[in-house]
């Protein structure tokens, strides 16, 4: 059996050690959502991206989460019925709809990412400075790599 060390060598080695590392890590920080939060994680990649984006039309979200516009839809009717978005119509062309995220969902992000955040930071500061140093270099290939 190979050691990891032979296995990381190669591009698929390196892409099943990537594979594991992020879905495991993925799977903690979820489980680190805030208690009173009941929200899908689709849902709240939704609120998370209208947060730094600002106002997008369905299209454009739907293209942001890679999902289908009709998919979308279903999920800012939801996210509207509960008050954490409004829609209303394009300044521009009538037949695009905008969604807009509410103080409600504003609230609920941060309250989110605050409680995730204070997580991997404990974690993070149990590792060496040259192990925090190699992963600030690494995170913007990261986020390269999700947005590809």
């Amino acid at each position: 059996m190979p050691t990891v060390e032979k296995v990381s060598r190669t591009n698929a080695g390196l892409a099943a050690e990537l594979r594991v590392s992020v879905m495991r890590l993925r799977r903690r920080l979820a489980n680190e959502r805030h208690p009173d939060n009941e929200l899908s994680i689709g849902a709240m990649a939704v609120l998370g991206c209208l947060y730094r984006q600002g106002d997008l039309t369905i299209g454009e979200l739907a293209q942001h989460e890679k999902v289908q516009p009709p998919s979308m839809t279903r999920t800012v009717k939801c996210l509207e019925g509960d008050s954490y978005v409004v829609r209303r119509p394009h300044e521009t062309d009538r037949r695009q709809v905008v969604v807009e995220i509410t103080e409600h969902g504003r609230e609920v992000v941060l309250a989110d990412r605050a409680r995730r955040d204070a997580w991997l930071a404990q974690r993070l500061g149990e590792l060496t400075v040259e192990e925090r140093a190699l992963l600030r270099e690494v995170a913007p290939i990261l986020a390269e790599l999700a947005q590809s």
